[in-house]
C-alpha cells in the first residue's frame, strides 16, 4: 500500500516536469518501468535526508525513456491536384498575356513602318512614275525620313491653323447687295444652350427672341456669320432648324479656327472682310484674343427664360448701322470697359431719349413764343 502511494505522489511531482520539457509533450507516448517509480523515494529510509528529489535525480533516472516520434502528415490527394490546377492556370495566363503583348508590339510595328513608307515615298504622277523633288538627291533612308517629318508639319499646321486662306468669298459686286458691316455671332450659349438628360440626351434650347434678332440684323443692314469652335457635324443641323429663312449667311466650324494655347480662336485675318466693319459678338475671351477691338463680349447665356439680351443687342447693332459708322472698332473699343455692355448702352440709349425730349420740348417753346426766342438770336440757351 506504501509502494502504491509512493507511486501516485511521484507521478504527481513528475507533472511540472512533463509541461515544461519537450521530451514529456502531450502527443508523445512515453513508457516506464514500475520499478523504476519505486525508486522515488520521497526520502531516504533513514529518515535524515530530504524529502524531494532533486531535478538531476529525476533526469538521471529517466534517461532512457523514449520518445516516440510524432506520426508523418500523409499528403492530401485533393490539396495536391488544387495545386497542380492553380500552377498551370498561371502558366497559361502568362502563355496567353506573352502571345497578347507580341500581338500588339507586332501589330504597332507594322502600322509604325506602313505609315512611315507611306509619308515618306515620293509622290508619283498619274502613270505612276515618282516626281523629282527636293530630296530625290539624298540616300533613301534620308528621303523617307526628311518627306515624313514634312508630311508631319503639313498635318500639324492643318490642326493648328486655319483650313484655307480666304474662310469667306469675295464681297459681292452690283447688281447683288453685299451688306456694308460683317456681324459674326458664337452659336453655344449665344444663340442656343446645350442641354443633356437621361431622358432626352442632348438637346438645344434656343434664346428668347433670336428668330426676331436675325430677322432684324439680317441683310441688308448685316453679313450675318456663324462662327464657332463647334464640329460642323454639330452645327449644321442645328442652324437648319435655327434659321430656317436664311439670314445667316454664312457658317464656319472648328476648321475655320487658330489652335493657340489650348483654345480654339477665331482669326478675323482670315475672314476676308474690311476689319473696320466687322463686328464679333462672343461671350469667350479666349476665343477673340487676338481681335479684341472688334469684339463685343456679353455674359454667358446659362438657359434663363426670361433673358432680354438679343433684343437690347440688336438695337445696338441697328443703332451703329443707321448712323454709318466708319469704323466700328471705335464704338467696340468705348463698350469694352464694362462687364455689361449692354447694360450701359441702356444707359446710354436712356440719357438720348432724355436729351431728345428735351431738344423736342424746346424747340416746342421756340415754336410757341417766336418774339423771345429773336430777341437773344445769339443766346447758347438753347443750342446743342
Amino acid at each position: 500500500m506504501m509502494a502504491l502511494n509512493r507511486f501516485i505522489f511521484t507521478c504527481k511531482t513528475l507533472r511540472p516536469l512533463c509541461l515544461v520539457t519537450p521530451c514529456f509533450a502531450s502527443t508523445n507516448v512515453c513508457h516506464a518501468r514500475f520499478g523504476d517509480f519505486q525508486r522515488c523515494q520521497l526520502g531516504s529510509s533513514s529518515g535524515g535526508t530530504s524529502r524531494f528529489m532533486s531535478t538531476e535525480s529525476r533526469t538521471s533516472m529517466f534517461s532512457h525513456v523514449k520518445q516516440m516520434p510524432p506520426p508523418e502528415a500523409r499528403p492530401d490527394p485533393a490539396q495536391g491536384e488544387n495545386d497542380e490546377d492553380d500552377k498551370k492556370a498561371r502558366d497559361e495566363s502568362w502563355r496567353k498575356m506573352k502571345w497578347s503583348l507580341i500581338a500588339v508590339f507586332g501589330a504597332l510595328g507594322i502600322t509604325g513602318s506602313y505609315v512611315g513608307w507611306a509619308l515618306g515615298r515620293p509622290m508619283v504622277d498619274p502613270d505612276g512614275r515618282p516626281i523629282t523633288d527636293e530630296f530625290s538627291h539624298l540616300p533613301t533612308f534620308q528621303q523617307f525620313f526628311k518627306r515624313m517629318v514634312r508630311e508631319l508639319e503639313y498635318y500639324t499646321k492643318m490642326i493648328k491653323e486655319p483650313s484655307r486662306d480666304k474662310l469667306l468669298p469675295d464681297p459681292l459686286t452690283y447688281p447683288y447687295i453685299q451688306p456694308p458691316y460683317t456681324l459674326v455671332l458664337e452659336l453655344t450659349d449665344l444663340l442656343v444652350h446645350p442641354e443633356w438628360t437621361y431622358q432626352t440626351g442632348w438637346r438645344f434650347k434656343k434664346r428668347p427672341g433670336v428668330d426676331k434678332f436675325l430677322e432684324q440684323v439680317g441683310p441688308p443692314l448685316f453679313e450675318v456669320v456663324v462662327y464657332t469652335a463647334e464640329q460642323g457635324m454639330t452645327v449644321f443641323p442645328i442652324l437648319d432648324s435655327l434659321d430656317p429663312n436664311g439670314f445667316i449667311m454664312y457658317r464656319l466650324v472648328r476648321d475655320a479656327t487658330d489652335f493657340i494655347d489650348g483654345h480654339h480662336v477665331k482669326n478675323l485675318d482670315c475672314l476676308n472682310r474690311d476689319l473696320k466693319k466687322v463686328i464679333v459678338v462672343d461671350w469667350n475671351e479666349n476665343s477673340v484674343k487676338l481681335h479684341p477691338n472688334n469684339t463685343f463680349l456679353l455674359p454667358r447665356w446659362k438657359g434663363n427664360d426670361d433673358d432680354t439680351t438679343l433684343t437690347d443687342l440688336a438695337t445696338f447693332l441697328k443703332t451703329i448701322a443707321t448712323n454709318d459708322v466708319d469704323d466700328v472698332r471705335d464704338v467696340l473699343t468705348y463698350y469694352r470697359q464694362f462687364d455689361d455692355p449692354i447694360e450701359a448702352f441702356r444707359s446710354a440709349q436712356k440719357k438720348l431719349l432724355e436729351q431728345m425730349e428735351e431738344r423736342d420740348r424746346q424747340a416746342k417753346q421756340r415754336k410757341d413764343n417766336p418774339l423771345l426766342a429773336s430777341r437773344w438770336p445769339q443766346s447758347n440757351l438753347f443750342k446743342r
